[in-house]
């Protein structure tokens, strides 16, 4: 037997929607963003004190994918790379399926963050990026096991799997799906530019 082994592995996928298309694709899921962002004025005022400087639908319009022809291609494709990383994490789904239950939009400006945090009764959660100006913030994962390293010594800088932190930058046509326990958080925005994205919740039915 080995001296040393890795377990308890924590697994985040990282792809590109697909292979072809993703700029046309794109720009029609910015244009539509954009026009929900103008005509939702509820989720305007819910993101004046839960996403401040910034939009999200999340506390108006979750389920994007229901609504609207656009969304739902984006889940379809969405759903190919979710079994991919369901049998990554070998998983047995005892003849239930994932199902996309929570899907909205993310748009964020110069100053506007969002700190670490978790969801809640889904299984995989995710992100897809529209539009990815350069300086973008990337999405930021925190070691599960953080609170209870208790007095170890720091980790050294080439231990990359080791770090407490890891960063996954942002790049448009890209998506991210990790579970949803994981903690993670979007820091504060130092461009002009707006960065946009779509993030999705996951629950096994």
């Amino acid at each position: 037997m080995k001296r040393v082994e890795a377990w308890f592995p924590t697994l985040i996928y990282c792809e590109r929607l697909q292979a072809q298309g993703l700029r046309a694709f794109n720009a029609e899921l910015l244009d539509e963003c954009y026009r929900i962002r103008e005509h939702d004025a509820a989720g305007r005022k819910w993101s004046e004190p839960n996403y401040p400087l910034g939009y999200t639908s999340y506390g108006s319009l979750d389920r994007l994918h229901q609504f609207s022809s656009t969304f739902d291609t984006l889940r379809r494709q969405v759903d190919a790379h979710v079994r991919r990383y369901a049998n990554a994490l070998q998983w047995n789904l005892r003849g239930g399926r994932l199902l996309m239950t929570d899907c909205w939009i993310n748009i964020m400006p110069r100053g506007c963050a969002h700190s670490f945090h978790i969801h809640p009764q889904a299984v995989l959660s995710g992100t897809y990026y529209v539009r990815t100006p350069r300086g973008s913030s990337g999405l930021k994962f925190e070691d599960p096991r953080l609170s209870k390293l208790m007095a170890a010594p720091p980790r050294r800088p080439g231990a990359k799997s080791q770090q407490p932190h890891i960063v996954y930058p942002a790049k448009a046509g890209q998506l991210i799906l990790f579970e949803s326990w994981l903690r993670h958080e979007v820091p504060a925005s130092r461009i002009d530019s707006e960065r946009v994205s779509i993030s999705f919740n996951y629950h096994w039915l």
